[in-house]
């Protein structure tokens, strides 16, 4: 059987397309995953198999725009309402608030008719994808199958290429039992039924791994053999940029607008698994509580958005920016706003940030791992310290040098930001320097050969 050796599928490829003039134009995809994977598959011969979604990504697909240099690109047409309900009501209102414990379970989700036609539509949506590695995946190839979307693929191509060793990676937590109860029998053991048909499954943390395996004990499912290995940065593409014109001159426009203030800097989605609510509430109770730093300190909030689709998402854009207003309202000064929030998608601007920090703060309700974590203390050069949730992936890797915090706990939060300002410069430097370390102590490209391994053994 021809095709190749080895097959990565994930949700999104390596560029997204607008278009202009009815030309499309490629811009960089929004998440992490599909910058992470380009880096480590630029020159490996695999097959990258992905959704092509939107107009400008079937513009492109038929321009043959869609490359990357020794990657064999596999843009798949999809229905736009069978996406619409895969994606949208499945994939974001129902599995990434289950796997981060976000369900006001007094009104949501709600398992209605419509949700299981979505379920279905989610189901066709792994097929179709999975109809395309089999089209390109040569005999016992290797196929990496990335993240929640795609839970069901793994059991779908058990099915039809038994010859395939697939790993599934799930880069969000995995709900706790309890939690995962909220699925409904069937679908919740079609889910986990996927998943233990896989060779292996891979995880950011053991916490992930161990809640995936509670999961399949209480519901009497052998789990599949599972492994953790978490992602890291890739470096030289973050000095490449942090080096660029572009991130220059977005870093002087930030020196003149903190204005020589020590800045407590955030990079997030504007998404409720992030916590951007606890994270402005927690710095309003330092200010209140630690008049010193009024007008010495600027929250820079970097938050571009995400998922405006869904009306819970809209919703959460408008507390965050209420939040953000009732602070600079009741501590703003005429020469002073106390919060910078930006909402601009502007990834140059970030770098710029993450390089100046004072306090780097990433307090997520509960995250697969959070890149960000360790992206600040690879390109910062003012010894920031961060203050870390313990409910990060990343926390298990970070933790033992950077401040951790109770997410839902504000006046701990309030603390330990208090505590990271006043930190003295000696112990910043150690911190700093541990912290880098332990950023740049995995590479990218050991990330993706454990999941070769884990599809090879």
């Amino acid at each position: 059987m021809a095709g190749t050796d080895l097959v990565v599928v994930s949700n999104r490829g390596p560029l997204s397309f607008a278009l202009q003039g009815g030309v499309a134009v490629p811009v960089a995809p929004p998440g992490g995953l599909a910058a992470s994977l380009r880096n480590v598959l630029v020159g490996t011969g695999a097959a990258w198999v992905f959704a092509a979604t939107s107009e400008a990504d079937h513009v492109a697909r038929e321009a043959g725009l869609v490359a990357l240099e020794g990657t064999s690109l596999v843009p798949v047409p999809m229905d736009a309402d069978l996406y619409s309900m895969a994606y949208d009501v499945i994939a974001n209102a129902t599995l990434w608030p289950l796997h981060h414990h976000l369900f006001d379970l007094a009104r949501r989700p709600v398992l209605d008719h419509r949700w299981r036609q979505a379920w279905d539509a989610y189901r066709e949506y792994n097929t179709v994808l999975a109809e395309a590695v089999s089209g390109v995946a040569a005999r016992d190839a290797a196929v990496l199958v990335h993240d929640y979307h795609l839970s069901l693929m793994p059991g779908i191509l058990g099915r039809s290429r038994p010859d395939l060793s697939v790993v599934h990676f799930t880069h969000t937590p995995f709900a706790d039992p309890g939690v995962f109860r909220v699925m409904p029998e069937g679908p919740s053991g079609e889910l986990l039924g996927s998943l233990s048909a896989a060779r292996a499954c891979g995880f950011h943390s053991e916490r992930w791994r161990a809640s995936f395996e509670a999961c399949c004990r209480d519901a009497g499912v052998r789990p599949s053999r599972t492994f953790v290995s978490p992602l890291a940065p890739h470096e030289p593409e973050l000095a490449d940029r942090v080096t660029s014109e572009a991130c220059r001159k977005a870093g002087d426009v930030l020196d003149e607008v903190v204005g020589g203030r020590r800045m407590v800097l955030r990079v997030d989605r504007v998404e409720p698994s992030k916590n951007l609510l606890r994270g402005f509430w927690a710095y309003e109770a330092m200010l209140a509580s630690r008049p010193e730093w009024r007008e010495r300190v600027t929250m820079v909030a970097m938050a571009y958005l995400s998922r405006q689709n869904l009306p819970e998402y809209l919703a959460y854009r408008s507390e965050v920016e209420q939040a953000a207003e009732r602070v600079n309202a009741a501590w703003g000064t005429t020469d002073w706003s106390p919060v910078l929030l930006d909402l601009a998608d502007d990834p140059d601007r970030s770098l710029a940030a993450l390089e100046r920090y004072d306090v780097l703060l990433v307090n997520p309700v509960r995250d697969g791992l959070n890149l960000v974590a360790k992206e600040g203390p690879l390109v910062n050069r003012k010894d920031g310290a961060l203050v870390l949730s313990r409910e990060a992936g990343a926390f298990d890797e970070l933790g033992s040098v950077a401040i951790g915090i109770d997410p839902f706990d504000t006046e701990g939060t309030a603390e330990a930001l208090a505590a990271a300002l006043e930190m003295g410069p000696d112990e910043r430097a150690r911190r700093a320097r541990q912290l880098r370390a332990l950023a740049g102590a995995s590479k990218p490209e050991r990330w993706l050969k454990d999941q070769i391994e884990a599809a090879r053994s």
